[in-house]
């Protein structure tokens, strides 16, 4: 097991530079740290990430993650927009995962040109 501060390093080592959002959460859904797209999209660690709008968490699969130790994934479509989400638990730490969505970006672009118009 490693420490808390252990994790947040070798996290940022791994997905500083991914260029979507990426956290690392525990099991009570407090995010410890995110990558530089996250901060910059405005995300916030010691929050919860499952906090505000429900219809945002709908087929999370963070605690089936974390009850499995396998990865879990989902694919969203809406409005002709796909993205794919990801929960991932950390090997040898039974009570954190790395949350992501592959997509996410572009769509959230797409999305606010076609409201934009």
């Amino acid at each position: 097991m490693k420490t808390k501060e252990e994790l947040i390093e070798a996290f940022h080592l791994m997905w500083d530079r991914y260029p979507e959002q990426v956290r690392l959460i525990d099991r009570s859904f407090l995010v410890i740290a995110g990558n530089p797209a996250y901060t910059q999209a405005g995300g916030q660690t010691g929050v919860h990430c499952n906090a505000g709008d429900p219809a945002f968490h709908r087929g999370c699969q963070a605690m089936a993650a974390l009850k499995a130790g396998e990865t879990r994934t989902t694919k969203t479509e809406v409005g002709g927009i796909t993205w794919e989400s990801f929960w991932v638990p950390v090997a040898g730490e039974e009570d954190y995962y790395i949350h992501f969505t592959n997509g996410l970006s572009e769509s959230i672009k797409q999305y606010m040109q076609t409201k934009n118009q």
